[in-house]
Parts: C-alpha cells; structure tokens; sequence
C-alpha cells in the first residue's frame, strides 16, 4: 500500500493543474493496480475527487478564479441529476453482478472525456464563431444549455465517477468562450465538481460502496499534490500534458470495454 499515497498524490498533482483526472486517471487506478471492485472504485472515488477538489478549489476562490454564476447553472442540473441517478442505482441495486456493466460504461466515459480534452480548443473555437454570429441568441439559450450540461455531468459522473473535470470543462468553453479566463474555467469547473462529487460520492457511502482505509491513504498523497499543482497552475503551461493524459485515457477506456 506504500504506493497508493503516491498514485494521490500524481493524481492531485494533474488535478489542480488541469482540472482533469480526479476520476478520469484514480478509478481506473483503483480497478487495475489495486484490484477494487468496480463499484467500490466508483465511489471511493468520487469521496477522493470530492476532497482533493475541495481543496484546489478553495485555493482558487481565494485568487477569485470562480464564476460563480456559471457555477449555480451548472449544480442547478447536475445535483438534482446525481440524486435522482443514486435513486435509481438504489432501486435496481447494480452491484457486483453488473461489474462488466460498469466496466464498460467507465470505459465509453474515458474514451469521451480523452475526445473531449483532444477537441477543446476546436469547441471553444466553435464556441466564439456561433457567439460572435448569433450574439443574441447564444445568450438566450446560455442558461438553459448550461443546466442541461449540468444534468448531462451529474448522472454521468454518478454512475462512472469521470467527466466531472474534462466534460464540464469542454462545455464551459463552449458556452463561455469570452467570459472565463484559463483561470477561472479551471477554477469554476473544479469548484462544480465539489458539490457534485460530494452528492454523488455520499450517495454511494450509503450503498456500501466505500473503502475506508484506500480512501485515507490516497488523500494522504493527494491534499499536498493539489495544492502544489493549483499554485503551478499560473506558471506551466499544461497543454502538452493534457494532450498525454487523453492518450493514455483513450487507451485505458479501449482496455476497459474490452475487458467488460
């Protein structure tokens, strides 16, 4: 177990630096090198990115790098979206005999989140074009498509624990091309990622899919990575990093659904 509060710690360390890899890089961690049920991975992790990003997070609300109107827009979605999935999971119980289902379901949500950080740019690209264009109408619908983003999230990163980071960030750039600076869509998307992670990861405690012990011993490595990686985040530019974790994500996704 010496390694795990390293593998926190990585983790952490990506997490304040891109915003990305709190569920997207642990889960498949905990699956494959620690041998964790695929539930119990589920939500163990989203208890760890709900920590880890707590942390990130109250660190860039005190540079204030989160908008905090986006921020109500998109919990307005994704927290009645994670509670009404738990429900759901609580009804039909998916637990060990729906591993190969799990498995396949993370492996499609890596695959997404490794396209989603590929094509960013592209979207925030497109995201300017059609505000610029159309500036009436983008504001119109800015609200109601960001809630709808918020719902999509919520029930993804509930049933999977990822795309709370890479998603939520695709789509802020999108919506907002103009408003958030780097900074704040980083700042913004961790802070959405908090309270939704902290629904999602409760609701799991309750369904018995926990580990206690593997849980403390990731945050052990993790609390300081984050906070090493928010306070470089203004000094390293992370594009070639992210460009790697979506390979590897991609990679990892494609083993995933195989092995479902």
């Amino acid at each position: 177990m010496t390694v795990t509060p390293f593998a926190g710690f990585l983790v952490g360390l990506l997490v304040g630096l891109t915003g990305v890899g709190g569920g997207a890089l642990m889960t498949p961690l905990l699956i494959f090198l620690f041998g964790v049920a695929p539930q119990t991975a589920v939500g163990t992790d989203l208890l760890f990115a709900f920590i880890t990003k707590s942390v990130g997070g109250w660190i860039y609300g005190r540079h204030g790098a989160i908008d905090w109107r986006v921020f109500r827009r998109l919990a307005l979605g994704s927290v009645p979206s994670s509670a009404v999935t738990l429900l759901w999971l609580h009804t039909f119980r998916l637990d060990a005999a729906n591993e190969h289902w799990v498995l396949q379901t993370l492996g499609i949500m890596l695959a997404l989140t490794s396209v989603a950080m590929l094509f960013k740019a592209r979207l925030h690209h497109l995201g300017q074009r059609v505000r610029t264009e159309t500036p009436i109408q983008f504001k119109a619908v800015q609200p109601a498509l960001t809630v709808v983003t918020g719902v999509l999230i919520g029930c993804l990163v509930t049933l999977t624990s990822v795309g709370a980071g890479a998603l939520g960030a695709a789509a802020l750039l999108y919506l907002y091309p103009y408003r958030l600076t780097p900074a704040k869509l980083v700042g913004t998307d961790i802070a959405h990622a908090t309270a939704l992670t902290l629904v999602a990861g409760l609701g799991h405690v309750t369904l018995g899919h926990l580990d206690v012990a593997l849980l403390g011993a990731l945050l052990a490595g993790s609390i300081p990575g984050v906070m090493l990686g928010a306070r470089l985040s203004t000094r390293i530019d992370a594009r070639y990093l992210r460009g790697a974790i979506a390979a590897i994500l991609m990679l990892v996704g494609g083993r995933m659904w195989l092995q479902g």
